[in-house]
Order: structure tokens, then sequence, then C-alpha cells
């Protein structure tokens, strides 16, 4: 594994994102789970990866795919059972795979047990002080004017007049995290899983659990007083070697982001910077140049994302026009180019791995799935879609169940009928059929990711002179260049080819393609 130590094993990994519900069915029944993520292992392990991270897989009535948590030391009956979870982080570690785990800090569901107990308790209870309860203003107006990022009002009302914070959809409420019940809830439910052999935590919402609900602005990110909750969790998986905290935070202010990678805080972050520029060499430069300078002089590592569940994925985002371009923008019937788009998904996936750090791969992006952007209505299940009054398209486009074999849905998901339909044509983007293909996105990501393994990892980066277009850098053993010229360009004399995105043109680099030298 490319790292500098046991410890630290999590610098320089490369780390796969399973979203379970589409990633394999064990059972039949049109829902990925445990006995298909266990059975899929192997593949894993041929592909080269170091970890796994899981999105939520605990019971949920999936008002939000498994966002809305009703019990935090539960599996969903759906993916399996504790006992079930516990043989694949075993089974994973065999492989030599560690786990990471989603926890979900700023709300539960409104079937959680303690949700109910606080609806029962009514006004001024202590079982009301664990979440974000308040009364309105007069008129029948909420506490104030805050709207759900999912659309809407933040404030749900209850039948006694009372009303209540949630940032997401309705059915997940806040926590309030100012309460001790609360802080000490979370650092049991960390122990939980570490003590089961879980090697990283993912936060999600990392940086929005504290409010000031007297705020007349929509104040609820980044409130200073969400570090002693961060260092307070670091202290926990301090006490068990090796594990690591990886944080979801949209922050576009650099000096706010590296705070919560402080020492004694998160070891890592996600770089939604990189995620979301353009395809444009001067825009990508800036980006890497700005994530190397935050995390560098603080001793972190940056990662580097070209996806996840909640954004379009790379071969149909790069395949739109370079002025529109947008990594959340779900319009229905916007133009792509999925030729163009997925030459550049390619070659920024080479640019991605040769990075110094550590590498986040999302499920399919190995296989060069597209976004599915035509899904029923009547099937999308996203409260983006349903909140939005069918405005945005939601997420469910990228969370497609995966094609491992044959020649028409299922493709080899399970037995049953997939939870979202496959489009038909995704019979040429199976795992099956590019296994054999070294011309593959499937070989590309495998040789990637062994290259990767042996040269590369944490480190130093070095740029090189180049022309203007071009993205060019050493790191150790490696030489990584990028075209995104307008034409073919002349590769360094006396360099050895390690692997390109596309193949060569009379020993010439074609436009929007990465090659590794050295």
């Amino acid at each position: 594994m490319a790292d500098t130590g046991t410890d630290t094993w999590w610098r320089g990994a490369a780390i796969y994102q399973v979203y379970l519900r589409s990633f394999a069915d064990g059972n039949g029944d049109g829902i990925g789970d445990l006995a298909g993520l266990r059975a899929r292992l192997p593949y894993l392990a041929e592909l080269g990866v170091d970890a796994i991270w899981l999105n939520p897989w605990y019971p949920s009535p999936m008002a939000d795919g498994g966002y809305d948590v009703a019990d935090y030391r539960a599996i969903d009956p759906s993916f399996g059972d504790l006992a079930e979870a516990e043989a694949y982080i075993e089974e994973a570690h065999a492989l030599g795979i560690r786990t990471i785990i989603d926890i979900v800090p700023n709300h539960g569901s409104d079937q959680q047990d303690w949700f109910v107990q606080a609806l029962a308790a009514g006004p001024g209870s202590a079982e009301r002080e664990r979440f974000l309860f308040c009364d309105g203003r007069e008129g029948g107006l909420p506490p104030n004017d805050w709207q759900s990022i999912f659309n809407g009002p933040a404030w749900t009302q209850v039948a006694d007049g009372q009303w209540y914070l949630h940032l997401f959809a309705p059915e997940q409420p806040d926590f309030n995290w100012r309460n001790p019940e609360v802080v000490e809830e979370f650092h049991a439910i960390l122990r939980f899983w570490l003590d089961r052999g879980v090697d990283g935590i993912r936060i999600d919402s990392a940086a929005v659990l504290f409010k000031d609900l007297d705020c007349v602005e929509e104040s609820y990110t980044d409130h200073d007083d969400v570090h002693e909750v961060y260092r307070g969790w670091r202290r926990i998986t301090d006490e068990y070697e090796g594990r690591f905290l990886v944080g979801e935070m949209w922050m576009p202010d650099q000096e706010r982001f590296a705070l919560y990678l402080r020492p004694d805080e998160m070891q890592t972050a996600f770089n939604f910077d990189f995620l979301s520029r353009s395809w444009d060499a001067a825009e990508l430069r800036a980006s890497i140049d700005l994530t190397l300078t935050t995390h560098v002089p603080i001793g972190a590592p940056p990662t580097w994302v070209l996806s996840n569940h909640d954004v379009t994925r790379p071969v149909t985002k790069y395949g739109r026009p370079d002025t529109s371009f947008s990594h959340q923008d779900r319009k229905h019937g916007m133009q792509t180019d999925p030729v163009l788009g997925e030459r550049r998904a390619r070659a920024a996936a080479l640019l991605a791995m040769a990075l110094p750090g550590g590498l986040y791969v999302y499920q399919g992006e190995e296989l060069g799935l597209p976004e599915v952007e035509d899904l029923p209505d009547h099937l999308l299940q996203d409260p983006l879609w349903v909140r939005s009054g069918g405005t945005d398209r939601g997420r469910d486009g990228c969370r497609v169940p995966i094609p491992w074999s044959g020649k028409e849905p299922p493709f080899g998901f399970g037995a049953g009928t997939p939870w979202l339909p496959q489009p038909a044509d995704w019979k040429n983007l199976t795992v099956e059929s590019q296994q054999a293909d070294q011309n593959s996105m499937l070989a590309l990501y495998r040789d990637g990711l062994k290259l990767r393994r042996t040269h590369l990892g944490d480190g130093t980066l070095t740029w090189m002179d180049s022309a203007e277009g071009v993205l060019a850098f050493t790191r150790e053993s490696l030489t990584c260049i990028t075209n995104l010229t307008a034409g073919a360009m002349n590769l360094p004399p006396h360099t050895e080819v390690l692997l390109t995105s596309a193949p060569l043109e009379e020993g010439k680099l074609p436009t929007d393609t990465t090659a590794w030298l050295r």
C-alpha cells in the first residue's frame, strides 16, 4: 500500500465509494446489499483499491437514501444484519481492503426512538432538548425564515404548535449539539463501530452542526463551536491504531476549511473545489495549487474526487459545453457529447490518480458509466426531486445500479428488478464486457491504480514548464502530462510511456489526453 507507515495508510490510499443499494444484489430483491458486496470483494481487490467507503447502511425509512438514520447501531434489513456487516469487515481485511463508514451527525430520522419520544414528551421536556424545537412567531409563522437545502422551509410544525428544525428533509430532524446527551451518544456510536474493526469515519455535512436560531440570516454553516466536537472525535479515534476521520464540507473559504484539519481534529476532508472545476488547464492548475497550499503547510494530505453519489457522473459532466459545465446541473435534456465526455473523463482519471494524497473513486467511474438522465419521473426517489416541484431532477441519475454481466438488464446486478432501471445500452459497459479489453475504462483504472500504488501515493508535486493549455508535473519517479490544447503535442524526448488515457498519435499526445512517463 502506497503510504508512509501503518498508522497513516489513508494519506495516499485509493478509496472506492460503494453506494450499497446500487452495487450488487445478493438476495434478488432488486436492492444492493452486503451479500452482494461480499461476493464482489475479489473484484475490488483486483481493481487495486485500498479501502471501501460505504454510504449509510443503518436502518432507515429511506426518505433520503439512508441519510435519515433511525438506528446508528444496526444494519438496515434490506442490506443484511450486524453479523453480516462484521463478516464483511473481516473478509475485506483479509483481502487487504479497509472499511470507512458514514456517520450522519447533523440529523437523524423522524422515526428514530429519540424523536418519537420528543414528540410524545411535549414542549420544555428533556427529550425535546435533544433536537431544535422552538415556538413560532406571531401569525403562525416558523421561528425564522431559513430554507431547507432540499427546498422549502427548514421548519415543520408539530401537533402541539412547536416547530422543529431540519436543514434537509422534514423526515430528518436536526440534533441539538449543545446538548451533552447528543455529544455522548455519538461518542458511543463511534466506539461501537471502531470496536468492530471499522478503519475510518466519513462525517456527513460536517460543518453544519451548530445553529444560532436567533440569526436573521441562514447562519448554520461553519460555526466555531463545531471544532470542539471533532476534537472529541479525534481523541476517540486516536485510541485505535490506524483509524482516521474524513469530513464532508462544501466550503469556499480555504482558511476556514483548513481549521478542520488541525492536528487535533480531522486527518482529511473531501476536496470539492477540484471536483467543481471545468475542463480547463488554468482552472485545474489553480485548484491543484489552492489545494496544496491549503493542505501542505498543516501536514494534512489532500484528497482528489471526480464524483460521488450527489453529483453528475464525469462522462456526462465533461461532455457538456465548457461554458455551461456544472457538476450539479441536473436539468432534463442538457446537451452532452458522450465521446468527448469519455475522452476527458479518462484523462481526468489519470490526472487525479497522479496527484499527491488520497484518491476517492465512486462506483461505476471505473466503467465509464454516464449519468442516466431519462429516468421516468414516477421512479425518481430523491427528495431534491420530490420537494422541487419537478424542477430539479435530483441525484438518482448517478445512483443507477452497476452493470456486471450479460446483454440486457439487470446485467448481473441480481435476480430481481433493480430499484432503478439500467439503460439497455449499458451492455457495452458491463464489468464482463470490459474485463478482457485492454483499451477499456476498466483497464485504464486497473492499470492506473496499480502504477499509482507502485510509484505514487502521498508525497510532493513539482510543476514543469509547459505550454498554455498543458498541465505537466513530476511526482517521484513519474511525470504526468495532460494536454488540454486543441491539438496534439510532442512528448518530452527520451521518456518511457507508462500509461496514456488515449492512444498516442505518431508519438504525440492528442488533445484531452493524459500520459504518465518516466
